[in-house]
């Protein structure tokens, strides 16, 4: 005999990266992963590399400083945020927490694919309710959500599709969903938003006790090679993440980067001006090309292809792939006529609508 897991995590699919363009020869533009196209804080590449003179010491256990700049960066009490590898772990943790064995955890049609993999990791069972337009449909979640609904997910904005929910949508959830169901609002994207009612779930945070939000280092802040996240929550729900997260999750360069990220105040401004400019100019682009766009508020864009054919995603995906540029395929998100491209630099950009308008244009 030999050791069988469970029978939930043998139906889990492996999370599969957007390509890296490996194997490719020339120039790759990686428009896949939606990483900011300008790099890192040089404040963070220097801290993570002061870090890396003290490798053979444990990292801070509770990542108590990198808490405190965070609070005073976002106005919130250190006592309620918690740090992780990345905030997928944390993601992972709350629904390990508060989910189990015949519960339910629900999530939104095209919403983040690390959702149903936590669900199963803990043993519950993934749930999803349709979207209205490529936006979350608050009411379709609530007629979803059922006693067995234990964590309800909600990427605002949303990945792949880029779009938001405002407080009051949020709130609305919040209240329809059952008392037992802890909501956990996905906020990885929400520095670049720009969007009347927008909240990335600190309030909901602050008016209840069955309500966390996450945020990550690894967009615009440009740390994803060094996986830190964090969230902010009740107490309560803080407490528990501290019990079941690794004593040393979060490294010391890690924990140094992300502490010199919040203070380089220019970077991140450089930043949102930068998805200020092209993003808007991408979505146009894409649209006067005959393609379907959905606008967004995030640093990506997704475009409608057709069903089949040379206009379909996967044959332009394909020529994309062979001129080096390589954007995401989304079938697996349930948009299997779409590619989303993570808004690049000026060059980037001009070099994937030009490889787009040449493939397009010989029909």
């Amino acid at each position: 005999m030999e050791p069988v897991s469970r029978a939930s995590v043998l139906g889990i699919t492996p999370y599969k990266p957007g390509s890296s363009g490996g194997g490719h020869a020339g120039r790759v533009i990686k428009l896949s992963s939606n990483e900011t196209p300008l790099g890192s804080s040089p404040l963070a590449v220097a801290a993570a590399r002061a870090a890396a003179d003290d490798l053979s010491r444990y990292p801070e256990p509770g990542a108590t400083p990198l808490r405190e700049a965070l609070a005073e960066a976002h106005g919130l009490d250190p006592s309620r945020i918690v740090c992780g590898n990345g905030s997928d772990e944390l993601l992972g943790l709350l629904a390990v927490a508060y989910a189990g064995n015949g519960d339910e955890v629900l999530y939104s049609r095209h919403g983040f694919l690390m959702y149903p993999i936590a669900a199963r990791i803990a043993g519950a069972a993934p749930v999803t309710a349709p979207e209205a337009d490529l936006v979350v449909d608050v009411e379709a979640m609530l007629a979803a959500a059922t006693p067995r609904t234990r964590v309800c997910f909600v990427a605002n904005p949303n990945n792949p599709t880029g779009t938001a929910l405002d407080l009051a949508g949020l709130r609305r959830l919040r209240e329809g969903l059952p008392e037992s169901c802890l909501l956990v609002i996905d906020s990885a994207y929400a520095e670049y938003v720009e969007m009347d009612g927008y909240d990335d779930g600190r309030i909901l945070v602050d008016e209840r006790d069955d309500v966390v939000m996450t945020r990550t280092f690894s967009k615009i802040y440009g740390l994803a090679g060094l996986r830190l996240g964090w969230a902010y929550g009740p107490p309560a729900v803080i407490d528990v993440l501290h019990r079941v997260r690794g004593p040393f999750n979060v490294n010391a360069a890690a924990q140094a980067a992300g502490m010199a990220s919040l203070r380089d105040h220019d970077f991140l401004a450089r930043a949102q001006a930068h998805n200020r400019r092209w993003r808007p100019w991408l979505e146009a682009t894409l649209r006067d090309l005959g393609l379907g766009v959905r606008p967004g508020v995030a640093n990506l864009v997704l475009a409608e292809f057709e069903r089949s054919g040379r206009r379909s995603a996967e044959a332009v995906y394909g020529h994309l792939a062979g001129q080096g540029i390589f954007g995401r395929r989304v079938a697996e998100y349930g948009l299997p006529r779409h590619l989303r491209f993570t808004v690049g630099l000026e060059d980037e950009n001009l070099a994937l609508t030009a490889a787009l308008t040449d493939f397009l244009k010989d029909e």
